[in-house]
């Protein structure tokens, strides 16, 4: 039985700040009127499953992608750039690799080309230990750890990794395009006055976004389990970055480090920065949230100290004590 080619495209929206739930759901629901397989992908992009469209508009799967960017354009000035592939996966790591306005196609029969020559760090889901233990052992594209025997592979990273880094290697991706609605979330945002190269600005922005999120959380009795980092830069590009915290919290430290482990992964070098976004995500009850015990005397006297610092803030103003690398 013969199936149909599926054809997913994946929009990066070129904003200057991240959209607000009503303004992310008025742009689901506008994109919505050329398919109704839509799914957010926060903070900056939504992916689209066009199969189903393309018999109604008779076009090709690249213009049906053209239609959409100049819908989001013509209706609320929102410039994008697209990837374009048969699943989820390639179609964002192809809008990734387009420059800000243009889009990139990869036809299924041209996706194993397309893979093999690019970093292994690239495929969503491999972060810099995984990649750094692929390096230690000479494999640093996606090409080389697709012609790997699955048992090295095994040997190198587990069982279950190992599959799943071995099925993206090959281009495979089997999950549906969904709609859903934004997930909860914390976000805080900076845009600088001028492109930033210095990294001990860019290590100040991110820790004081995440010590915002921190604050808020612990005000709004909620822990996050997932961090994202968005870094924008003068050419309106984008790289976003997203962890796994190891226990869900609302504990400032924990945060900024997650954050700043992040920032260190980009490898900014001379990278020239326009605006970072911090977002907590995986939301919950802080009354439902447990923490692994601790017999480091050292972690209950951080979080009395957090406690008290909280209430010098309400007391006196968000300014009241803030951590020593963001003092004037």
């Amino acid at each position: 039985m013969n199936t149909r080619q599926r054809y997913v495209a994946h929009l990066h929206l070129h904003l200057p700040t991240e959209p607000s739930e009503a303004e992310y759901n008025d742009i689901i629901e506008l994109v919505s009127g050329i398919t109704p397989f839509v799914q957010a992908v926060p903070p900056y992009a939504v992916q689209l499953d066009l199969t189903s469209a393309l018999r109604y508009f008779d076009l090709s799967p690249y213009d049906v992608v053209q239609l959409a960017k100049l819908r989001l354009k013509a209706f609320y000035g929102i410039d994008s750039s697209a990837g374009l592939a048969n699943n989820r996966m390639l179609a964002a790591m192809a809008a990734d690799a387009s420059a800000p306005g243009d889009t990139t196609w990869v036809p299924a029969g041209q996706a194993a080309a397309w893979l093999y020559p690019r970093p292994v760090a690239t495929l969503p889901g491999i972060g810099r230990a995984t990649a750094q233990t692929l390096g230690k052992y000479g494999l640093h594209t996606i090409g080389q750890v697709a012609d790997l025997p699955p048992a090295t592979l095994q040997r190198l990273l587990g069982a279950g990794p190992a599959r799943l880094l071995a099925e993206r290697a090959r281009g495979g991706d089997p999950r549906p395009v969904t709609r859903t609605e934004p997930a909860e979330h914390v976000a805080a945002d900076l845009v600088l006055d001028r492109d930033c190269l210095d990294p001990a600005r860019r290590h100040r922005a991110v820790l004081g976004l995440a010590d915002q999120i921190g604050q808020r959380l612990r005000r709004e009795r909620q822990t996050a389990g997932r961090l994202t980092l968005t870094v924008r830069y003068a050419d309106r590009s984008s790289t976003t970055r997203t962890c796994a915290l190891p226990e869900a919290t609302d504990h400032s430290p924990a945060l900024t480090g997650a954050a700043l482990g992040l920032l260190t992964a980009l490898g900014l070098q001379r990278a020239r920065v326009r605006s970072f976004a911090v977002r907590a995500d995986d939301l919950r009850p802080a009354g439902s949230t447990y923490w692994q015990l601790s017999l480091d005397p050292g972690a209950a006297r951080a979080r009395a100290a957090e406690a008290a610092a909280d209430r010098a803030r309400r007391r006196f103003g968000p300014r009241a004590v803030r951590p020593a690398a963001l003092a004037d």
